[in-house]
């Protein structure tokens, strides 16, 4: 892949993740948060599911691999989604953006107690810029507004899902995965909607295209564009990138709903996003 494809294609889909906070804030006047989540996974997971019957992609071929698959769908789409759309009815988009792609540094963490991995100095030194950072977010808060605590749990499903495809990950095929954990993941959050909240949908010209773009761009898009970077390019050089994401969280927070970029907000995200670069820098590790 030439340079300049790579950076264009990098950020057009860190563009995608990030702005994805802002569409669902411009969402939520017209449904409720999970069963606008799961609106949004389970049509682009219904696509993406079609696609991969159309060209024949390796499916699993036992229960215990669907059972896998499943549970990777339970943390990653059903778990960290719902927990984003939960956050954002309280809290800002660049707040619940910055919180969440907290979840680089909390794989360090979980890795290092779970797993015989041990990480390289300078990436715990970005663990420890980026609790900071958390730290000078949440502290400048008059209130704890309870987005904020769904937006860290929303980075701990994530760190925990990231785990999962680790281990896991090998023994599917990478757009199978993709379609299924979303699907599942969509019908869990379907019946979260059902029993947790009072779901409703307004439907109209504005409330359809909201969908159709989180469906689409900040789902089926999003995920094609990084799953192909990541198999095309180095994945350390890649995944070090990943810091632009909560960067266009708050840039199209503060661009789209006219959100106010706080100090606090400001220097705690700076800390965010450096802690991401170190942790994510390379993929070379010391094996315990």
């Amino acid at each position: 892949m030439k340079n300049y494809q790579f950076i264009a294609l990098l950020v057009v889909t860190t563009f995608l993740m990030g702005s994805s906070f802002a569409i669902v804030k411009l969402g939520l006047p017209y449904s409720s948060p999970l069963l606008l989540a799961a609106l949004r996974f389970m049509l682009a997971g219904i696509l993406m599911v079609i696609v991969v019957m159309i060209f024949k992609r390796p499916h699993p071929t036992s229960k215990r691999e669907w059972l896998k698959l499943c549970i990777i769908g339970a943390f990653q789409t059903a778990g960290v989604m719902g927990c984003i759309f939960l956050s954002l009815r309280t809290i800002t988009a660049s707040e619940s953006s910055i919180l969440t792609f907290t979840n680089p540094l909390l794989v360090v963490i979980f890795a290092t107690i779970f797993t015989k991995v041990r990480y390289r100095f300078y990436q715990w030194i970005g663990v420890v810029l980026g609790l900071i950072g958390v730290i000078i977010t949440m502290g400048a808060q008059v209130e704890l507004k309870i987005g904020l605590l769904f937006g860290l749990l929303s980075a701990v499903f994530w760190a925990i899902a990231t785990l999962l495809v680790k281990t896991w990950g090998m023994f599917f095929d990478t757009w199978v995965l993709s379609a299924y954990q979303m699907l599942f993941g969509g019908l869990l959050l379907l019946l979260g909607s059902v029993v947790l909240e009072q779901p409703y949908f307004i439907v109209n010209p504005q409330s359809l295209l909201i969908l159709l773009w989180l469906s689409i761009f900040s789902s089926i898009i999003q995920f094609a564009g990084w799953y192909y970077l990541l198999q095309n390019s180095d994945p350390g050089k890649t995944s070090a990138y990943l810091f632009l994401a909560p960067f266009f969280g708050v840039l199209t927070g503060w661009v789209v709903l006219d959100e106010t970029l706080h100090e606090s907000l400001v220097v705690g995200g700076l800390f965010i996003i450096s802690g991401i670069y170190l942790v994510n820098r390379t993929f070379s590790r010391i094996k315990g």
